[in-house]
């Protein structure tokens, strides 16, 4: 894609960018490529929600000690 029909198609072309990316020519000579950005993790955000159950208090580590006994 040259550079002048990507400066005038910029968001579209984001909108619509392939895995593969875009290169971006000047005068027929390749000088940037546009590649997505990897969101691998992204995918995990909610991935188990509904699939795991807590048991107990996560917030406790169920275990009593006395401060005092401790020093």
């Amino acid at each position: 894609m040259g550079a002048a029909q990507f400066k005038e198609q910029c968001l579209q072309v984001l909108d619509e960018l392939e895995p593969e990316g875009v290169v971006i020519t000047k005068r027929g000579k390749p000088v940037a490529r546009l590649v997505p950005f990897e969101r691998s993790g992204i995918q995990l955000i909610g991935a188990l929600k509904g699939k795991i159950r807590v048991l107990g208090d996560i917030m406790s580590t169920e275990l009593e000690w006395d401060a005092d006994r401790s020093r």
